[in-house]
């Protein structure tokens, strides 16, 4: 592993390994441990008790955190005509059709967070799935980004919303917000995730559904929270 730097070292003390703390507790210490210059994203880890590789066991859902992340996502909407308007007027970066797809498969352009796409111009869409899909960026009925209300959807995402997805090791990574957000803010979009986290537990899923729920900022040390309080 590579050496830490000294503030990570100075952090780590801060924390008791051992130790499973609660939610209040945990995002206190995620804010003092966050030494960097910038202002940290504070992310949050959950691996959950289900195997990914069944369909079953998938979990995968968006939420509109209360605070947002503190992050301006951009927005590439795939509609035509009526639609292509209301997505403009609700603020989305980037509209259109055959020339963004061309663009991404041609120029490798993703100057965007987030893609939505009007159901009707999936089959279009479908051709970027194996550049997309990799980047998580492919749009998803589950997640709302495949939808003909397309005004809401960009609004939500401006607004805050954030996707949530187990990856193959059954870990749901997924940011909160930033550090200066302050600890009720951070609290409030925390018990929000992992309410709809746990809401999403598959029925397929065996034995303990939280099997660790850890907050870090972008360059601190992981911080456990006693996931067993979280279910109760």
């Amino acid at each position: 592993m590579p050496k830490r730097g000294k503030k990570y070292q100075e952090s780590l003390k801060l924390i008791d390994k051992q130790k499973l703390y609660d939610p209040e507790e945990a995002i206190e210490l995620v804010q003092k441990t966050a030494k960097a210059k910038f202002d940290e994203t504070v992310e949050l880890s959950v691996k959950l008790g289900v195997d990914p590789r069944h369909a079953d066991q998938q979990v995968r859902g968006a939420v509109v955190l209360p605070h947002g992340t503190g992050k301006t996502r951009k927005v590439l909407v795939f509609a035509k005509g009526e639609k292509a308007k209301e997505a403009e007027n609700a603020g989305a970066d980037y509209v259109g059709a055959e020339e963004y797809i061309n663009k991404i498969q041609n120029e490798n352009w993703f100057d965007f967070d987030v893609v939505v796409a009007t159901p009707d111009m999936m089959g279009m869409v479908g051709r970027l799935g194996r550049i997309l899909g990799p980047k998580g960026l492919m749009p998803n009925p589950k997640s709302g980004t495949v939808t003909f209300d397309v005004a809401k959807a960009v609004k939500d995402i401006k607004a805050g919303k954030v996707e949530y997805r187990v990856d193959k090791t059954s870990i749901v990574h997924v940011p909160i917000g930033k550090v200066s957000f302050g600890s009720e803010k951070l609290l409030e979009n925390f018990k929000t995730i992992m309410e709809a986290i746990i809401k999403a537990k598959p029925a397929a899923a065996k034995g303990r559904y939280l099997r660790s729920v850890t907050v870090s900022s972008t360059m601190g040390p992981g911080i456990k929270i006693n996931s067993q309080k979280l279910m109760d």
